[in-house]
C-alpha cells in the first residue's frame, strides 16, 4: 500500500504527503465528531418527540379507559341495586307469608299504642278528678274475662278431661270484651 501511495503521490515529497495525510486524517476526524455531535442533538430532538407522542397516547389512553369504567361500574351498580331490590322483595314476602309483622306494621301499632296510653292517661286524670268510681257494664264476654284473671282454671286431674279447659279465654273474646277507650275501634 504503500508504494501506491508513493506512486499517486509522484510529485509530493514524502513531507508533502506527511502533511496532507495528517491533514486528511483531522478533516475525517472533525467530521466524526461533527456527526456525533448532530446525532446527539437530532438524538434528543426525537426522543423529545417520541416522549411527547407517547404522553399524548397516553392521556387519550386513559380518558377512553376511564369512561369505559364508568359504563361497566354505572351497570354494575343497576344490576345490583335491581338484585338487592328483588332479594328484599322476596325477603318481605317470605315474612309476611309466615307472619312476621313488617315494619310498617310495628310502627302502625307503636303510633296506636301512644294514641291509647295518653286516652287511659286522660280518662285517670278524669278519674282522678271526680274520684268517682267507674261502672263497667258487665256482658258475658267480660264475665269471662274478669273470672279467668281473678281465679285461673284448676288443671285437670282426669286424664280424660281436655286441654282447652285449662286454657283462659281466647284473644278475641278478651279483645270484644275490653271497653274501647279511644272511642276507635282497633
Amino acid at each position: 500500500m504503500g508504494k501506491k501511495l508513493k506512486a499517486l503521490a509522484g510529485s509530493f515529497t514524502e513531507s508533502q504527503l506527511t502533511a496532507t495525510v495528517k491533514e486528511s486524517a483531522q478533516q475525517i476526524w472533525l467530521a466524526g465528531l461533527g456527526a456525533f455531535a448532530k446525532a446527539q442533538e437530532e438524538g434528543s430532538k426525537v426522543f423529545d418527540a417520541l416522549v411527547k407522542e407517547g404522553e399524548s397516547i397516553q392521556a387519550r389512553t386513559r380518558k377512553l379507559g376511564d369512561a369505559k369504567i364508568g359504563e361497566v361500574t354505572a351497570k354494575a351498580a343497576g344490576t345490583w341495586d335491581r338484585l338487592e331490590q328483588v332479594f328484599e322483595d322476596r325477603v318481605a314476602r317470605t315474612l309476611t307469608g309466615l307472619g312476621v309483622p313488617s315494619q310498617k306494621d310495628v310502627d302502625q301499632l307503636a303510633k296506636r299504642l301512644l294514641e291509647l296510653t295518653a286516652a287511659v292517661q286522660v280518662l285517670a286524670d278524669e278519674r282522678a278528678r271526680t274520684k268517682a268510681p267507674r261502672t263497667v257494664k258487665k256482658t258475658p264476654a267480660t264475665s269471662a274475662v274478669s273470672a279467668a284473671v281473678k281465679a285461673p282454671p284448676k288443671p285437670a286431674v282426669t286424664k280424660a278431661a281436655p286441654k282447652a279447659a285449662a286454657r283462659p279465654a281466647a284473644p278475641k273474646a278478651v279483645a270484644a270484651a275490653t271497653p274501647n277507650v279511644a272511642g276507635k275501634k282497633g
